[in-house]
């Protein structure tokens, strides 16, 4: 049963209608006193609540409202409904306990995603977990499409558990962690164990667009909208529309570009540069920084708005150094995976390499972890990687090369280097192009134009 605190008539009549299309009950009150005598004498399992009154237009008597409501019964949820010009009302809303808020004129499905998501979280809160034993891996594999995401440690299976939870939801869900620690992994199972799977996963590195740019990558643009825009494009709002769009390093994203995609999330609407023609965005949103938004709030360069608009869901990815008991299985893992890619034979980490895994610091996570085992796969020749191995290449990586590793100074120009590394690699890959351009950085083009240059066969 889901009470709708309302004193608009109209406005009750159409949820109501709406809820009960939707297979939900409902019942309704004309004010917060009536609200809380309702509450009092029955069960309900979630209340969408207006902020304003007929008394009162400033929303002070709905903020008054949902803390007695939260006193009077915090195990139920909330959900507000607010104007747009009345939004920073509806955050300080959320920070008293609402899950969430919804703007008026709403959209029909954007009303009912958040209520069914926040029904399936207050049947099984999220925020619980953290005080139960992790799962064991093999039951949520059994139940979920995990593979990308490898690892067993208590934290980890935490992690993931609260992945399996939010995915079947519409719940906006914000990755954080360090770099490199696999947040578009985890964007992916998200969107892979969610009801959109079958649909578009659109990945946008918010960090790399500009804000002369936000719009026409975003919405997209007709033709003629701008100088040089002789055709038109498709947003990546429209690529994504029945899945999901993720956002990486929104916390890159700068003010002005904040308020239009905050739009774009609160009524599920945008229009096409250029155009007046309102389109809808069904989208489910998945969002990842590493960066620290609660502080950048603080400090003015991120919108409180838009933060709790994104995050809904908090997922936590935790850093290598947090999780040491995936350091092997994970290195492992990619050293079965460089090897095939590479078409090498198998290869195995000696015990004395695993322990110089074990007492590094990996401060770029996961991401470190395999650009150091792709590298020994490259570089070493043999079936087993000693730390020995290990050891000379982080060397060579932080500049530390032993003195056979490279020339002696002076005694060959940097040209005359790149020409033998390049003659080197190519003779090590059989002359395959392919491989060869990989391993050393380059593009095909780009390693082309090279061997043209030092003319090589």
């Amino acid at each position: 049963m889901i009470l709708i605190v309302d004193d608009d008539p109209s406005v009750v009549t159409s949820l109501d209608l709406l809820l009960r299309q939707n297979g939900h009950a409902s019942e309704s009150a004309g004010g917060p006193e009536e609200a809380l005598a309702l509450l009092r004498g029955r069960r309900f399992d979630l209340v969408l609540q207006d902020m304003n009154f007929s008394r009162d237009t400033s929303g002070r008597d709905g903020l008054s409202l949902l803390r007695r409501i939260r006193e009077a019964r915090p195990d139920v949820p909330v959900i507000l409904i607010t104007a747009w010009g009345s939004i920073s009302l509806a955050v300080e809303g959320v920070k008293l306990g609402a899950s969430d808020f919804i703007t008026k004129p709403w959209s029909n499905t954007h009303v009912m995603q958040s209520v069914e998501t926040v029904l399936s979280l207050a049947a099984d809160p999220v925020r619980d977990l953290a005080l139960r034993p992790p799962p064991r891996r093999a039951d949520l594999d059994a139940r979920h499409e995990l593979g990308a995401l490898v690892g067993e440690d208590p934290e980890f299976l935490r992690m993931l558990d609260v992945v399996c939870r939010v995915s079947p939801t519409e719940a906006s869900v914000l990755i954080t962690g360090e770099s490199g620690t696999g947040k578009e992994l985890v964007a992916e199972a998200i969107h892979g164990n969610s009801r959109r799977r079958g649909r578009p996963f659109v990945k946008v590195n918010l960090g790399g667009i500009s804000s002369t740019l936000f719009e026409s990558e975003m919405f997209g643009h007709v033709r003629g909208a701008f100088t040089d825009a002789r055709s038109g494009r498709q947003g990546r709002f429209e690529v994504a529309d029945g899945g999901t769009i993720f956002l990486d390093e929104v916390g890159d994203l700068d003010p002005s570009s904040q308020v239009k995609l905050l739009r774009v999330l609160q009524d599920r609407t945008y229009e096409v540069l250029g155009s007046s023609v309102t389109r809808s965005a069904d989208v489910r949103v998945v969002s990842a920084t590493h960066r620290d938004l609660a502080k950048a709030v603080a400090d003015g360069s991120f919108r409180e708005d838009l933060l709790y608009r994104l995050n809904l869901i908090t997922v936590r990815v935790p850093a290598l150094r947090e999780r040491t008991a995936d350091i092997v299985p994970l290195a492992r893992h990619f050293l079965a995976r460089c090897a095939e890619r590479y078409r090498r034979g198998p290869a195995e980490l000696t015990a004395r390499a695993e322990g110089w895994l074990l007492r590094q610091p990996w401060p770029g996570n996961v991401r470190q972890l395999e650009q150091t085992v792709e590298r020994a796969v490259l570089v070493l020749d043999g079936e087993r990687v000693d730390d020995r191995d290990l050891d000379v290449l982080a060397r060579l990586q932080l500049g530390e090369p032993r003195d056979e590793a490279l020339p002696r100074p002076g005694s060959m120009t940097l040209e005359e280097m790149e020409r033998v590394m390049i003659a080197n690699c190519l003779r090590h890959y059989e002359g395959n192009v392919s491989r060869a351009a990989e391993a050393l950085g380059l593009s095909r083009a780009a390693l082309y134009r090279r061997i043209e240059k030092h003319r090589l066969t």
